[in-house]
């Protein structure tokens, strides 16, 4: 009995699994025998994942301190609001690299460090 409870439970779990799979949907398609197939859509997911993002936003950050400490706060924003002349491209990149709080900060902190 209890090789049947097991066999019995595989099948479900086989079952789950299937399910979870077409949670999203399905698709058709025709072989080439002419038999056509219903498979589970695939869900496509994103590349970036949350701490890519917050990784990429740091790095930014860092970035820009960096500049803003090795430059000197009065030629970082020249700079930038000459960037912000520019063509609509240089113009988002000087509303990315406006001088921030967060940036600001820790350019306070590199500032010692670099001179």
């Amino acid at each position: 009995m209890n090789h049947q409870h097991a066999e019995f439970r595989n099948r479900l779990r086989q079952l789950d699994r299937k399910h979870a799979k077409a949670a999203h949907g399905f698709r058709a398609r025709m072989r080439s025998d002419g038999l056509i197939v219903v498979e589970p859509q695939k869900v496509v997911r994103s590349g970036i994942s949350g701490k890519v993002f917050i990784l990429f936003v740091v790095v930014g950050l860092m970035f820009k301190a960096f500049l803003m400490a090795a430059l000197g706060y009065a030629s970082y924003d020249y700079r930038v609001a000459q960037l912000g002349e520019g063509s609509m491209i240089e113009r988002g990149g000087a509303f990315l690299m406006q001088r921030d709080p967060v940036s600001y900060r820790i350019a306070e902190e590199l500032r010692p460090l670099l001179r």
